[in-house]
């Protein structure tokens, strides 16, 4: 492959010039996403304190701005803790195997055009992989050896049980995801997330929202919110019956790393959301001299902000699902809509009458899956040992299940 066609910096030939710039879009990049992460958790905090009435971080900056360098430096210096149980190379390792996937995966992301610094023309992307959305899934992936490794390593019974969870949920939800990309790729025909950005280009109505319909990104944005762990699926976190979850037995340094690829993560798949179905950093750009590479910064930066922000507002609104519903949801709802949508999409690139064919067929077999659900669900309820789950007696009920005897022995 030519290179030149991935990275236009690349067309020349390699000197001590471009590995510099390569090594100073790497710098930058990271400085960008340390840089977001920490107002984003200082955002999270203000905004939620904001819809629950309270004032939030205020003392440390203006705004409480520093809140979150402010804790950052004092989890540095507490005193790290290893329990004896553990498995110490694995325990110390599994934060960095949740990190680095989410720092590589902001490097795909392009957050703006092409500038030309001193002749050589610089895409704002800290690299352009020809395959790079298959990079963002695996780096997916492997973040969860993080979570899963270090609830094994950690020696605990709940810590494992979290780990076992997150390994479960997301092999639940990474099929309806990589079937959800699949859909993108197919419309777009690359792989490239440059070529992705470049292809909805022309306008709002070729953002692959509209393209594809508004189903693959709901599946989507659903999808990745249950991959992140965030609220309201966070059940590998969930306090009321793992305590702290996965990371229950770290502290220091080790603990905030996990936090702040939770963070990371939800900076980074805010990008990748815009890239792949709101045309990235295209919008109206102004007829303004030397200014033209600023405005699809602002549109790229305005765009991820704003899902950066449904994710808060995931938080404060919605309450958990339980663990059963989010399996329910990630195999029974999402990878079946997946994939007809795929299919119906694939028969209306061919022509017409194969996508109303193609539709008119999803639409009959989603009648039927949804139907043998329901029996199913109808039989297990019938036929369960146990009574379901949530269904309690009402205080009535109990009140004349204690007085029964009393009345019965008064009538005799």
């Amino acid at each position: 492959m030519n290179l030149a066609t991935v990275d236009p910096l690349l067309s020349n030939a390699t000197t001590w010039i471009i590995i510099l710039i390569v090594l100073i879009k790497v710098v930058v990049g990271f400085g960008v996403i340390m840089t977001s992460v920490i107002l984003m958790i200082w955002f999270e905090r203000k905004a939620i304190s904001d819809m629950q009435s309270r004032i939030g971080p205020e003392r440390w900056g203006p705004f409480g701005i520093l809140q979150t360098l402010a804790d950052g430096i004092k989890l540095f210096f507490k005193e790290d803790i290893v329990p004896t149980e553990a498995d110490r190379f694995v325990f110390k390792l599994a934060p960095y195997l949740a990190l680095v996937p989410a720092i590589i995966t902001f490097g795909i992301v392009p957050l703006g055009g092409t500038v030309t610094i001193a002749g050589y023309p610089i895409q704002l992307q800290v690299a352009n992989p020809p395959m790079g959305i298959l990079v963002m899934l695996a780096m997916s992936g492997i973040s969860v050896y993080g979570v899963m490794l270090a609830g094994w390593a950690s020696g605990s019974k709940y810590p494992l049980m979290s780990s076992v969870r997150a390994s479960a949920q997301m092999i639940s939800y990474e099929a309806a995801l990589g079937l959800t990309i699949v859909t993108v790729v197919l419309i777009t025909g690359s792989l490239s997330t440059h070529d992705i950005v470049t292809a909805q280009s022309q306008g709002v109505w070729h953002w692959n929202l509209i393209r594809l319909g508004l189903v693959p990104f709901a599946i989507y944005l659903i999808a990745i919110t249950a991959e992140l762990n965030r609220p309201p699926f966070d059940v590998v976190e969930a306090e009321s019956e793992l305590v702290g979850g996965f990371h229950t037995e770290y502290s220091s340094l080790r603990f905030a790393l996990f936090f702040l690829s939770e963070f990371m993560n939800t900076i980074t798949q805010s990008a990748i959301i815009v890239t792949l179905f709101f045309g990235g950093p295209a919008g109206y750009v102004p007829n303004i001299p030397h200014l033209h590479w600023v405005f699809p910064i602002m549109w790229m930066v305005g765009k991820t902000v704003f899902f950066a922000f449904c994710y808060i507002w995931f938080r404060a609104a919605l309450p958990r699902f339980r663990y059963d519903q989010v399996m329910d949801l990630g195999w029974k709802r999402l990878i079946p809509l997946s994939l007809g949508w795929l299919l119906v999409v694939a028969g209306f690139m061919i022509n017409r009458a194969w996508g109303i064919g193609t539709l008119g067929v999803v639409i009959l077999a989603g009648v039927v899956l949804a139907r043998s659900f329901t029996i199913g669900g109808e039989r297990a309820t019938k036929s369960a040992i146990l009574p379901t789950v949530a269904q309690r007696p009402w205080p009535g009920a109990i009140i004349h299940s204690m007085m029964e005897p009393k009345l019965e022995a008064e009538e005799e």
